[in-house]
């Protein structure tokens, strides 16, 4: 890689990151964790990759999903479980439903740092930072909590270990096994209006395997395992930096953080310090595409990331909004497209659509959600492209954050579960029927493309 090495980034403008009051020891906290053992393996990143490229040949579809930003409490054994839950019954029902493979790809494991749009807020009359995730400071809102702490790296570090530890030996322990899709089940989820339709795709998958191995069409081991990948925004070019590893076998460079680091909205400058970071990385890389995003400025972002046009490499997750998406996706999907350029493309139909519910809480609403997601599908039928997965902020809590859905949860019931310390999430009745409607969304277009082409 021309000109790279895994600190070049210093000589660009980072955005959103914290100021420290003690470099020296946000220099030690650093070269500690770089000291660390890796969170995962090269070959697991190549699988991801080669998993996404399959993606974006119509051939599978990516399922990714998590909290906003990962709280230190919730890395526990039930918060871990439910979340792994309710990718877990998603990818069921779309499964079975677009009959592809889904890539479940967790926002967990990492995502504990946060862009703002404001690095200071003012609290009973007091300037003080914004909280900027767990891993910069505490969402208490006074001055000692909210200054930036580099102590907090390495308990952002050892609560990815253990969480993503925790994954691991579920997965490895069967907890995955299609065998008993019922271990699943979610604390109250049998009151969601779409659980009757969850038990009969379950017992329909249950009849299908028991007929396939009744005369050895299924091996065991193959229906007890999943693939599952974790994701975060690398945002903190710092712990960044300490998480890549040289893979002495390949030679390539590594974030070994994650199976898959995006950039956001906010730190996607073409002279950027995080475009710098990231074109040098050989992992999957997510571009989060919002409407400020012009055609020019994407396929420059392009040719910096993916100069060798990697099939797998750039997933690029639109996030304009229902009410921009239309006048806005159909120029870069055409841009890309002439370009020649390889990418994988996925929704997130959550960040351009928060609102102020009740007066201060922010919301989103469900049905503007799906109206944003229903758009971006059509959009890439009719221009021949190809939608491969959807990125939700979503919980397997019983949360009350967005507003909407089939439970019609009201802006006066906001207050009664609100627990995300920044954007609303679906809860776990709303993330089951997202998945049902996916489904229905998956079969309408793939119709709509095939008349087309």
């Amino acid at each position: 890689m021309k000109n790279w090495t895994t600190d070049s980034w210093k000589s660009f403008k980072a955005f959103q990151q914290p100021e420290y009051s003690d470099p020296e020891k946000y220099g030690k906290v650093l070269g500690t964790i770089c000291a660390y053992p890796a969170l995962v393996f090269p070959g697991e990143v190549v699988k991801l990759k080669e998993q996404i490229a399959k993606a974006g040949e119509r051939k599978a579809f990516i399922l990714q999903g998590g909290s906003c930003a990962e709280k230190f409490i919730d890395c526990n054994e039930v918060s871990i479980t439910n979340q792994i839950k309710i990718l877990l019954q998603m990818s069921v029902i779309l499964t079975y439903g677009a009959r592809k493979s889904i890539i479940k790809i967790g926002r967990i494991a990492g995502q504990y740092a946060k862009p703002r749009s404001s690095v200071t807020e003012i609290v009973d009359g007091q300037l003080i930072s914004s909280y900027l995730g767990d891993s910069v400071n505490d969402y208490t809102p006074n001055l000692a909590a909210r200054t930036p702490d580099p102590e907090r790296l390495l308990q952002s570090y050892h609560h990815s270990a253990a969480t993503l530890n925790y994954i691991r030996a579920m997965i490895d322990g069967g907890f995955a096994d299609l065998h008993h899709p019922y271990n699943w089940n979610l604390h109250s989820i049998e009151k969601s209006p779409k659980w009757p339709d969850y038990q009969k795709i379950v017992a329909q998958i249950l009849d299908a395997i028991d007929f396939m191995e009744s005369f050895g069409g299924a091996r065991k081991e193959s229906l007890n395992k999943v693939d599952f990948f974790t994701s975060h925004e690398g945002l903190l070019l710092g712990y960044e930096e300490a998480m890549t590893r040289k893979d002495p076998q390949s030679q390539k460079y590594y974030n070994l953080g994650a199976h898959m680091v995006w950039i956001g909205e906010r730190s996607r400058d073409v002279n950027g310090a995080h475009v710098e970071y990231f074109r040098g990385i050989s992992n999957p890389i997510g571009m989060k595409v919002g409407p400020t995003c012009t055609a020019d400025e994407l396929l420059k972002l392009l040719s910096i990331l993916n100069p060798d046009n990697e099939p797998g490499k750039i997933t690029l997750i639109t996030r304009m909004g229902a009410s921009k998406v239309d006048d806005i996706l159909p120029g870069l999907v055409k841009a890309v497209q002439k370009s020649g350029n390889v990418v994988t493309w996925c929704c997130d139909p959550m960040h351009g659509n928060t609102i102020n519910g009740n007066g201060k809480l922010k919301t989103r609403n469900f049905s503007v959600i799906l109206d944003e997601l229903k758009r971006s599908f059509l959009i890439h039928i009719e221009n021949q492209s190809y939608l491969a997965g959807v990125h939700f902020e979503l919980t397997g809590e019983d949360v009350s954050e967005c507003i909407g859905g089939s439970v019609n949860l009201t802006d006066e019931e906001l207050q009664k579960n609100y627990s995300s310390y920044c954007d609303p999430r679906l809860n776990y009745s709303q993330s089951l029927e997202m998945a049902f409607l996916i489904t229905q969304l998956l079969h309408e277009n793939y119709s709509s493309f095939r008349s087309l082409s």
